[in-house]
């Protein structure tokens, strides 16, 4: 499925999606990259959307926080698909990231498959 640009509106605040299981506190992580992940070479929002896509890297980096895979966003993903770590982000600078560190440390990470 291809990515359309409104995926990456400067008017959605991924920040506010929860990627943790309310429940068990588990931190949702794709367990690969999607098919349609900014980290995977020829994107083709890396040669697009350049500037966009790494501030809003800069800032998950920043802030020790996280980016959220667009095919997991609600309005985005499938019918029971919720919100995950994006795997790309996770490979590239997971060791930045508050949510998975800590998830790691306390056994909390719970990888699920990317949305078909």
């Amino acid at each position: 499925m291809p990515m359309e640009t409104d995926d990456l509106s400067e008017d959605y605040a991924p920040a506010c999606v929860p990627i943790a299981d309310e429940a068990t506190g588990e931190i949702r992580l794709l367990s690969e990259r999607c098919s349609t992940c900014i980290f995977r070479p020829g994107n083709p929002f890396r040669t697009t959307m350049p500037e966009r896509i790494r501030s809003m890297v800069a800032d998950a980096v920043a802030d020790e926080g996280h980016v959220t895979c667009h095919s997991t966003l609600p309005g985005s993903a499938p019918a029971g698909v919720e919100p995950a770590i994006c795997r790309g982000f996770a490979d590239t600078y997971g060791d930045r990231s508050m949510a998975l560190r800590f998830g790691d440390a306390l056994g909390l990470i719970r990888e699920v498959p990317p949305p078909s």
